[in-house]
């Protein structure tokens, strides 16, 4: 039997300092308490760059355009009850200022720190492909 496939679109927003944005998981989310890339479930028709707009103005209230989406890798994980496939976007120009307007802290890191921060097991490898660019 093959668990369900969720498609979740993530992105690495990086500063001009070259610094990494991370959010942690608020409490009563599954993994609260772990810090992510921020991004979301892609809903039906909806393409992950469509989704990432959304969903950063949604959560940080920042506006980004299609354009400044780069892919960069993608994360292929199975949890116990579904099969998460997540492409990594990297993001260096967005308009507004990120805030947590859904309750979550939010925290720039430095790439050779990031694993300083306990992550879900899907956002786990892909802190070396970041390392690799930044």
């Amino acid at each position: 039997m093959s668990a369900k496939l969720v498609l979740v679109a993530a992105c690495a927003l990086v500063d001009a300092d070259g610094r990494v944005l991370l959010a942690q998981r608020p409490a009563g989310k599954p993994m609260a308490g772990l810090w992510e890339f921020p991004g979301g479930k892609v809903d039906a028709g909806e393409r992950p760059e469509e989704t990432l707009i959304r969903e950063l103005k949604e959560e940080l209230g920042i506006t980004v355009e299609e354009p400044c989406l780069a892919p960069l890798t993608f994360a292929s994980h199975a949890y116990p009850d579904f099969h998460l496939l997540m492409p990594l976007f990297v993001c260096r120009k967005w308009e507004g200022t990120p805030q947590p307007l859904e309750a979550q802290q939010l925290v720039w890191v430095k790439p050779n720190r990031l694993r300083d921060y306990q992550m879900p097991p899907a956002d786990e490898p892909l802190v070396s492909h970041l390392m690799a660019l930044l």
